[in-house]
């Protein structure tokens, strides 16, 4: 499977790849903007308090030093 159709499969279910949104931090096959479009799929499917701090440490690291860690 090549990373983009993972990528695709993992944005329609988030779920169905990820044990809970934390494991989605710790996935090293993708940059921190991919992981961002990741976790705004899942809350689109309801989870939303816990992937909401997510997202704002995520954007958060992309202003404060124009780029994130990955």
């Amino acid at each position: 499977m090549t990373k983009k159709k993972l990528f695709d499969d993992i944005s329609r279910d988030p779920a169905r790849f990820y044990r809970i949104p934390g494991d989605v931090l710790r996935d090293r096959r993708f940059t921190a903007a991919e992981k961002l479009e990741i976790l705004r799929a899942w809350r689109r499917a309801g989870d939303g308090p816990q992937i909401d701090a997510m997202i704002s440490d995520l954007e958060d690291s992309f202003t404060a030093g124009g780029h994130a860690a990955e």
